[in-house]
């Protein structure tokens, strides 16, 4: 029903920034929330940021004051500005988008719809 595409994912040396991107397509609602996951290898799925359909925004710890999750409405898009980043965020990055449910953000399994993951890696 929706269709999440990312951009933005690549190499970058420590200290960099990135930007991801992830256009909703298809039967779209308004009342959703959409999370950034992401998995390196040999780890857990971690979810990393979440804005809710009333734009309340949550971050794990280990990003909180680097990356910041915002969303444009207009374009059916949500980002994720990734700035300091270090060696340790390389991972696959994920988007993700629910009906908000109003808790459980940060449980991947709540989440309906999923991009395809990009791969962010961060050099030394």
């Amino acid at each position: 029903q929706v269709q999440l595409v990312e951009s933005g994912g690549g190499l970058v040396q420590a200290g960099g920034s990135l930007r991801l991107s992830c256009a909703a397509s298809g039967r779209t609602f308004v009342s959703y929330a959409t999370a950034w996951f992401r998995q390196a290898p040999g780890k857990e799925r971690e979810c990393v940021a979440v804005i809710s359909w009333r734009n309340n925004i949550y971050y794990t710890d280990s990003v909180k004051g680097r990356f910041t999750i915002s969303r444009d409405n207009a374009k059916n898009t949500v980002y994720l500005q990734m700035n300091s980043l270090k060696p340790e965020d390389t991972a696959v990055y994920y988007c993700a988008a629910q009906r908000d449910s109003g808790r459980y953000y940060f449980d991947p399994l709540k989440y309906d719809y999923w991009g395809q993951g990009t791969q962010v890696t961060v050099s030394s």
